[in-house]
């Protein structure tokens, strides 16, 4: 347990220091995976595939990139492998140029070696729907102190759909289509303060699969606006990467999620 020091300055004539101490709990640091593939442009034949690695930290302590052994990705349908490699040391960015058929069609793998253990999580590509409009709005929820972006989609009739907004600044939302299928769907995003005239925010739409979308509702909810879903994880919220050896005895899992998700996006100059 870590001890922190707070020094009380008491305010009488002689002043004096009282010294408490706080016990802080802490964990042995865990391993986190960003593995969110954001798809843009289906266009280019190759993709760049970035990956991000770190580790869970004490209470106060910086989040420190992890140092994996080997991470690789596998179509499991035309058996095709790539290496991802920390291009810039020490940062925990693991990438490679990948065929972008590879990451669409059939399912993919994710393996991973840290520490002697082996991670290992599956997924397949999911589409979505471009945004049709985006505009910034003037009405608020609960204050002044708010920004309204209002955008709107049309969902896709033949399936059934499930959203991913990122608003920019680590804010999220997640959607699914089962009272707008097939249809037009317009809504209002309030930003929890009021952006600086001239700021430009970036607004995207990924698609993504029930489960994913289960996850990031839980971790939504518990991370808030200050901790974006996909930085260290302040709570525990299991995603689908699995560790291979572990057992319900040892919890060493890993923290994080593997998702192949096309995404559209669209920038809005913000108004005073």
């Amino acid at each position: 347990m870590k001890k922190i020091l707070f020094l009380i300055a008491c305010l009488i004539t002689l002043g004096c220091q009282d010294v408490i101490e706080v016990d802080l709990p802490t964990e042995e640091p865990r391993l986190v995976i960003d593995a969110l593939i954001r798809l843009e442009d289906m266009d280019n034949p190759s993709v760049l595939v970035q990956i991000r690695a770190s580790l869970t930290s004490s209470f106060f302590e910086e989040v420190l990139p992890a140092q994996l052994q080997e991470i690789t990705l596998t179509n499991t349908e035309s058996g095709s492998t790539i290496t991802l490699q920390e291009s810039i040391p020490d940062t925990g960015v693991y990438e490679n140029v990948w065929d972008l058929q590879e990451l669409t069609q059939g399912e993919v793998e994710l393996n991973i070696q840290y520490n002697g253990q082996s991670y290992i999580a599956r997924t397949n590509f999911v589409p979505t729907v471009p945004l049709d409009s985006l505009e910034q709005g003037t009405t608020t929820l609960f204050g002044e102190d708010e920004t309204e972006v209002i955008l709107s989609f049309t969902d896709n009739g033949e399936r059934d759909d499930y959203y991913l907004f990122d608003f920019d600044f680590g804010e999220y939302l997640v959607s699914e289509d089962e009272f707008y299928q097939g249809k037009r769907f317009q809504f209002s995003f309030f930003y929890d303060s009021k952006l600086e005239d001239e700021r430009l925010v970036t607004i995207r739409i990924l698609g993504i699969d029930q489960d994913l979308f289960n996850y990031m509702n839980q971790l939504i909810q518990q991370s808030g606006a200050d901790n974006g879903p996909f930085s260290t994880p302040a709570t525990t919220v299991r995603g689908n990467i699995v560790n291979v050896g572990d057992t319900a005895e040892s919890n060493n899992f890993a923290l994080g999620y593997f998702a192949i998700c096309q995404t559209f996006s669209d920038s809005l100059l913000i108004k005073k």
